[in-house]
């Protein structure tokens, strides 16, 4: 079927081209009747304006990248469900990348989006080692990163306060009576976890509890990753009253490998995440952990690169968020 064009509107409608063109740009040199016809006839003859052409006259796609670093965890998705549903609010479709936690593929869809000529980006960098590699390449169109805190890097960001949520899981579990609390999946490629774990190890030394920490050595904090070092872990003595993960993924892998080791949560021991992810709140996960406001740092992100879209020699923009603790039931308090 060919294409409809704007000449095949005006020829069913009876009226000049340049009419039609005004009807659909909004132009005020047509009455509200006439252009209200000729946007039902648009709709029933099915045309579809030529975004490409409407972006060289107005010089912007309406078109905003985003890059993650895999769509199969649930942060990222329900993060990507946010940023797609208000960008468009703001008049702008999301085009969607995936770097597979891969540097290099990082860099080569950053240049296919840029060559694609996205008015802006929108990231969640592999890790902080993304900032050199594609410092050439933000300096070209405007860049706002998300989730990894970039605070030592001259970019725009927009994060939750890491550390802050590590002090209030930490404390919360102290509260309930726990003096051995297990730090569960350190990682150190990562600066978002690096403060995760500075947030615990500094509220360990405020309260004169021993710090212990299970290190990761994988590259992503997976559901996955949590059930292999969980088996690991409860295949051997262990002495922590309570488990305290680095992201709400490793906590439902644990909770996996609890249940196979006979190891009862929270009878046995007390277990926590962070994010806040959908999955944490099903009856069958009940996941105390700390949460990410997915909404606001989607609204944030959105509204900082349009900001920057229209003034991009303004100063960086950096947003730290605040965490909240969300209390269900997989933990306890000692003696109860």
């Amino acid at each position: 079927m060919p294409t409809v064009t704007l000449k095949d509107v005006a020829k069913v409608a009876g009226v000049s081209y340049a009419t039609v063109s005004r009807a659909i740009s909004g132009s005020p040199e047509i009455s509200e009747e006439t252009r209200r016809r000729i946007l039902k006839l648009c709709k029933e003859m099915g045309y579809t304006p030529n975004s490409v052409a409407r972006s060289m006259v107005k010089r912007h796609t309406e078109i905003m990248g985003l890059i993650v670093p895999s769509l199969n965890n649930p942060f990222m998705s329900e993060l990507t469900a946010h940023l797609e549903i208000y960008a468009r609010t703001r008049g702008y479709n999301l085009m969607v990348c995936n770097s597979s936690y891969d540097y290099d593929l990082e860099k080569e869809v950053f240049s296919l989006l840029v060559g694609r000529q996205v008015d802006g980006i929108i990231m969640i960098p592999v890790g902080h080692e993304s900032y050199e590699p594609l410092n050439a390449l933000t300096s070209q169109v405007p860049t706002v990163f998300i989730s990894e805190n970039m605070k030592d890097y001259p970019e725009n960001y927009v994060s939750v306060d890491n550390h802050r949520g590590m002090q209030i899981a930490t404390e919360y579990l102290y509260s309930l009576g726990h003096r051995s609390i297990l730090y569960f999946g350190a990682r150190s490629d990562s600066k978002t976890h690096q403060l995760r774990l500075d947030g615990y190890l500094s509220t360990c030394e405020k309260l004169s509890i021993e710090p212990h920490v299970l290190r990761s050595s994988y590259t992503r904090s997976s559901r996955e990753v949590g059930y292999a070092m969980g088996g690991e872990y409860f295949s051997r003595p262990h002495q922590e009253t309570a488990i305290l993960c680095a992201a709400d993924m490793l906590a439902i892998g644990v909770m996996q490998a609890a249940f196979e080791a006979g190891v009862r949560i929270p009878k046995d021991v007390s277990l926590m995440g962070f994010d806040n992810i959908s999955f944490s709140a099903l009856p069958q996960i009940d996941l105390t952990t700390v949460n990410q406001p997915f909404q606001q740092m989607a609204i944030a992100s959105v509204d900082m690169l349009l900001d920057r879209i229209k003034n991009p020699r303004s100063e960086h923009a950096k947003l730290i968020l605040p965490p909240s603790l969300i209390v269900r039931k997989s933990c306890r308090a000692l003696g109860k």
